[in-house]
């Protein structure tokens, strides 16, 4: 499906710049590898949450945002405020957008978890009543409303995971939009470099000091039992889920792959 986008410039009130951090953390440490570089962007300030309930607001512009894989929708309030939101899958310039405790079931359109029928796809779901969106954002993203029990809605997140949600929490009806960008292919490592990315070395090819896998004549296998990361810690297959008091609202894990 081809994307017309609108032809004009990013709403000037609604961006911001961010300073590059290059992987490096608040005292100028590296630690996240392989980032650095990159074209400029300014940042799109989206509304992920709900300010303004009950007042109808027009679609009037799609656009690219250059920080995330969605489009986003330019919405023009009955005041004259304009606000982005994530574009919702099949939305156009013209269609109404209303955030209400309860409204039609339309794309775009906000409401709380309680009031969203069985079997609807939604976005852009609030963990934490009030605290906006947090939850399938990324480009195609949706999650089923599965069953309505008590003060909880069960989802099947984009995972596979079936969670329960609380049924005060907001979502945005449909799924997020450019679907398609499971398939993109980067094509070449310039590509990469003007998305940030720096190039990656592998550990044996690597020296013996420098990764646990390095050293050895030509190609050899990395003679361990398991891959390592550079500072020997295991590579694959490592837990890093925490949160461990979140358990209790996991009604199904994801299937392993």
């Amino acid at each position: 499906m081809s994307i017309i986008f609108t032809k004009k410039e990013p709403e000037k009130g609604l961006l911001v710049s961010l300073k590059k951090k290059a992987g490096r953390n608040r005292t100028g440490r590296i630690t996240v590898r392989h980032q650095g570089g990159g074209a400029k962007k300014l940042y799109r300030i989206i509304e992920f949450g709900q300010d303004k309930l009950d007042m109808p607001a027009k679609v009037t512009a799609l656009e690219y945002d250059p920080n995330r894989t969605s489009f986003l929708v330019l919405l023009e309030y009955a005041d004259g405020e304009r606000k982005y939101i994530l574009a919702p899958n099949n939305i156009k310039i013209g269609d109404e957008v209303v955030f209400s405790e309860k409204t039609k079931i339309s794309p775009g359109n906000r409401m709380r978890l309680k009031n969203i029928p069985v079997g609807t796809m939604v976005h852009n779901i609030e963990l934490d009543p009030g605290r906006g969106g947090k939850l399938a954002r990324g480009a195609g993203a949706r999650a089923q409303i599965m069953a309505h029990e008590g003060k909880y809605a069960n989802l099947k997140m984009p995972s596979g995971e079936i969670r329960k949600v609380l049924n005060e929490s907001f979502a945005s009806i449909g799924e997020v939009s450019n679907p398609e960008h499971r398939f993109l292919k980067i094509g070449k490592a310039g590509r990469s470099r003007l998305m940030g990315i720096r190039p990656s070395v592998r550990g044996a090819a690597m020296n013996a000091c420098d990764h646990p896998h390095g050293g050895g004549k030509n190609k050899a296998p990395i003679g361990l039992k398991y891959p390592k990361t550079p500072w020997g810690k295991h590579a694959l297959g490592v837990k890093t889920r925490k949160k461990k008091w979140t358990d209790k609202f996991i009604l199904q894990r994801r299937q392993k792959k």
